[in-house]
């Protein structure tokens, strides 16, 4: 099993992104390398964490907003909207969604801008391995991320309206039958509060430590790619 990366305090501690600006906002371009990263903001964290372990001083990233995973449908257009305002100031740019409930609208949009990005069809699978998440075959399983953790309830329970009406549970997640938390870093803190969103969602609880799987490793050859 792949084991959670050890925090780096610049992008976990107090001058990491913060939460809600990332959900609302994502984050704005910065920095003067070649390569640009267009990535969701539920991962800004992950990746300002892969670029200072790896020295990535040639690549930049900006972050569209997180909240948009609860309208996939806008996705597309938004990567394209990105896509369009950076491509002449930066030699390579590189997508890091996958397939997000985009019905395959996303990849059909990279191909045709010429940008390569994440393979399969969502960050629970990525950070996994894409064939170990298949391999799972969890129907009834529920998953959040580090991220998904800390904005639970600006991605969930709000917009579901479960702070307003708790009695509408079961209707949203009485097909469910566990939650599992893939973390990505080790924070016990943030395993008792998914622990706490299980209870709430009256599901079982399932730990699974997965660090950043294949983001990692995509990242990784990309960043060579870019070098060379």
């Amino acid at each position: 099993m792949m084991t959670a990366a050890t925090p780096d305090p610049s992008s976990t501690g107090p001058t990491a992104p913060e939460d809600t600006a990332l959900t609302e906002s994502g984050l704005a371009a910065t920095g003067q390398g070649r390569v640009l990263l267009i990535a969701c903001g539920a991962l800004a964290r992950e990746i300002l964490d892969l670029k200072k372990r790896n020295r990535w001083d040639h690549m930049d990233l900006t972050c569209l907003p997180a909240i948009l995973h609860n309208s996939p449908e806008k996705i597309t257009d938004a990567v394209r909207a990105a896509v369009g305002k950076h491509h002449n100031d930066y030699s390579r740019i590189f997508v890091v969604y996958a397939d997000c409930g985009t019905g395959g609208l996303l990849q059909s949009a990279c191909d045709e801008l010429g940008v390569e990005m994440v393979a399969g069809p969502h960050c629970y699978a990525f950070f996994e391995g894409i064939d170990a998440f298949a391999a799972q075959d969890e129907f009834t399983a529920f998953y959040l991320t580090d991220f998904l953790v800390r904005q639970f309830d600006a991605f969930v329970w709000k917009p579901l309206g479960l702070d307003r009406h708790p009695e509408l549970l079961p209707m949203y997640f009485g097909h469910y039958e566990k939650l599992v938390y893939q973390s990505q870093i080790d924070d016990p803190k943030l395993v008792d509060l998914a622990r706490s969103h299980a209870e709430r969602m009256g599901l079982t609880f399932e730990h699974r430590p997965t660090g950043y799987g294949d983001l990692e490793t995509t990242l990784t050859g990309w960043a060579s790619k870019s070098q060379a």
